[in-house]
């Protein structure tokens, strides 16, 4: 794990949520985009060291519609930074640690993405997050 990457937080509108992170916390947007592979909207927000993530569900099937339902809107996952994903998933699994995802799938900004399931690691979902080409 290079750095943290990002904190991903459960939104019900990124539009009704913004206003909090830019006008009252004078953060800035970075980039708002669909993610179809995760069936959400997400908006980056520049808070120095760390962005944040904010995860709006596209539809009732999306994994972050099934999190707001059940524990509201809030911190959802923390990503990491990684080069060489599917290593790194190789490496995890070799170690008998709980993968959600064993291949690395398409993520926002063309990045390689995939989860660590959170029994792993005592109720944290993580996040692996390759930026370095693009989902291959």
């Amino acid at each position: 794990m290079e750095k943290v990457d990002h904190i991903g937080i459960a939104v019900k509108s990124i539009e009704e949520a913004l206003p909090y992170y830019t006008e009252s916390l004078g953060l800035k947007l970075l980039h708002i985009e669909d993610v179809p592979s995760e069936k959400v909207r997400v908006a980056f927000i520049d808070s120095g060291n760390v962005t944040l993530e904010l995860l709006q569900p596209s539809d009732e099937t999306s994994t972050i519609h099934s999190f707001i339902e059940k524990k509201g809107e809030g911190i959802h996952h923390i990503a990491f930074g990684v080069s060489s994903i599917q290593e790194r998933l190789d490496e995890l699994k070799a170690k008998g640690v709980q993968l959600i995802h064993e291949k690395a799938k398409a993520g926002a900004h063309g990045a390689q993405v995939a989860f660590i399931h959170p029994k792993a690691s005592r109720g944290v979902l993580y996040e692996l997050v390759d930026k370095t080409g693009g989902v291959k």
